[in-house]
């Protein structure tokens, strides 16, 4: 059985019901991304989760929540004295506000060991991470985190990486420039959104970032760009542009991450670059729909299974 391994942060979602009613849940950008790659790929694939969690309360129900969507539980670590992070969404006409106590996470620590890393990651086919997980980690993490995929790269793993810029969570725009350039810079699949490239390189239209993926030696780009063409780039075939319509905005929470893990989902099993673009902007204007990070399971499935336009 083949493995997809996604590494990153999980938190506990609060969104909001109305007044002061909330609505608790499991979430975290590549955690979604496992979600709805999960939901998509074949059962000759196994999703898996690499992370540090606690070992209180909170941390299990984490555990819960993977054991009921069949997300493998063999990667994470649990930590004595640390539990998972918090964040609360905020809407505004559909745009997120994110208010976040994520300061002494577990999930902070999954790069501080070599050797648990490499455990977490060995045997995978596919590995996903994104910029927040590199966020989160302090240098020497990171620098640990570099190292063993570029090993397991080297070794035949797919490696697969999402910017996803949070200015907030870096020192500097520069940083954040120098780190996910560097990170990208070994990646087969970079899934970039054009406003936060945008904001952090300074590219004017989605193509800018793709050449400047392309540059750094990604053979496979995508750029998401909120509801209008996304482009994507196939090692040296040209640019190819696929027009989307815009659909009504209930929330845009999990939207990238929906698309990263269907567009994941649909290529690797063999869709092509735009059939794999369509069947991800599918699903992710359809999350666009809802509260939260995560829509109904079955719903994914059956918008997967069909070729909707």
């Amino acid at each position: 059985m083949k493995k997809l391994i996604s590494i990153g942060e999980c938190m506990l979602e609060l969104s909001s019901v109305k007044d002061d009613i909330w609505k608790m849940g499991i979430a975290g950008d590549t955690l979604n991304t496992s979600w709805y790659a999960r939901a998509c790929l074949s059962k000759n694939w196994s999703v898996l989760f690499a992370t540090k969690i606690g070992k209180d309360v909170m941390s299990s129900k984490v555990i819960n929540f993977f054991n009921q969507n069949d997300i493998g539980t063999d990667r994470i670590y649990y930590h004595p004295s640390r539990t998972i992070g918090l964040y609360a969404i905020q809407l505004n006409n559909g745009e997120r506000n994110f208010a976040y106590w994520r300061e002494n996470s577990a999930a902070r620590l999954i790069a501080d060991d070599q050797k648990i890393l490499k455990h977490m990651l060995g045997g995978a086919d596919i590995i996903h991470f994104s910029g927040i997980t590199l966020a989160i980690l302090p240098p020497e993490g990171r620098e640990n985190l570099f190292f063993i995929l570029q090993e397991l790269r080297s070794k035949g793993a797919f490696i697969s990486f999402d910017p996803n810029i949070r200015p907030k969570l870096w020192d500097s725009l520069d940083l954040a420039n120098s780190i996910i350039s560097k990170a990208a810079s070994f990646c087969d699949l970079i899934l970039p959104s054009f406003e936060e490239e945008s904001n952090c390189f300074g590219d004017n239209i989605p193509v800018e970032t793709i050449n400047r993926y392309s540059q750094l030696g990604a053979p496979l780009i995508v750029v998401k760009d909120a509801g209008s063409s996304i482009y994507g780039k196939q090692g040296d075939n040209p640019v190819v542009c696929v027009e989307t319509k815009k659909k009504p905005l209930v929330d845009s929470t999990g939207a990238g991450d929906s698309f990263n893990g269907v567009f994941l989902s649909a290529y690797i099993e063999g869709y092509s670059l735009k059939e794999s673009i369509r069947k991800a902007h599918n699903i992710s204007s359809y999350v666009i729909g809802f509260k939260g990070a995560l829509v109904p399971m079955q719903d994914v499935k059956k918008i997967y299974k069909s070729d909707l336009n």
